[in-house]
């Protein structure tokens, strides 16, 4: 907009300001890259973007301090918006960490959950479900995660039901629904598929996920220990549960 003669000039932003100082205006975000684009606008808390903007700045944060030492301000900062923009996007940083954790959860176990889904043998599918799951639970990132809410279930017990049903329930429900699948195709005897899923999950992290967790282990197993562990679990799963068809041949 051209100034008329006598007008005072627009300020220039800051570059170096805080984060709190940034407009309540970027609530209503635009998609464009500089000021002659057309731009389109989203509804308050609805641009993926700026969604995806906090969920990054939130992961450094939390991984830098954990969550009981990250403030909202850290968070911020970490994001480059203003609180006014992450109280549009969430409630509170519980309501952030769980949303963190939904959405890695999706992106971890992505391929986990394709193959429950996929035309395999049975014995290939727990085969392949449970090294990708070994893989991504004794990983750093996910220890991590899991040592942050142990620090602080004590004090916030319903952030660490939120996290459960956002990671550990979801993957454990899969599975369920897999074991009752075969069971109705006749794969698989087994009297209780809850306490199965959770049995064949435990099976496929034996000696290395608890070692993890509690700092036993520092570094992640190899590939060749996950493939021994989870071949082991699968065998003796199949031994337990499945009709003689099913079985894997050795």
């Amino acid at each position: 907009m051209q100034c008329a003669p006598g007008d005072a000039p627009e300020p220039k932003t800051d570059p170096e300001a805080e984060p709190e100082a940034e407009p309540p205006a970027e609530d209503t975000a635009q998609d464009c890259d500089g000021p002659r684009r057309p731009c389109r606008r989203h509804a308050a808390g609805e641009d993926p973007a700026k969604r995806d903007q906090i969920m990054a700045g939130a992961m450094k944060a939390f991984l830098d301090k954990g969550f009981d030492a990250t403030s909202v301000n850290d968070i911020c900062r970490a994001a480059g918006v203003s609180k006014g923009t992450l109280y549009v996007y969430f409630a509170d940083k519980q309501d952030l960490f769980v949303a963190l954790v939904a959405e890695q959860r999706e992106k971890m176990f992505g391929g986990v959950d394709a193959v429950l889904r996929s035309d395999l043998p049975l014995a290939e599918k727990l085969t392949r479900f449970g090294r990708q799951l070994a893989e991504i639970v004794t990983s750093d990132h996910v220890v991590q995660w899991q040592r942050t809410i142990a620090g602080i279930v004590d004090r916030m017990p319903e952030l660490g039901v939120r996290f459960y049903d956002a990671g550990a329930l979801r993957t454990h429900t899969d599975l369920t629904d897999l074991l009752r699948r075969e069971v109705a195709a006749g794969r698989l005897d087994l009297p209780d598929p809850v306490l199965a899923s959770a049995q064949f999950i435990d099976l496929s992290g034996a000696g290395i996920w608890r070692a993890r967790l509690f700092g036993k282990r520092p570094t992640p197993p190899g590939p060749d220990e996950i493939e021994r562990t989870v071949d082991s679990a699968v065998r003796l799963f199949l031994a337990a549960y499945a009709r003689s068809g099913a079985r894997r041949e050795d």
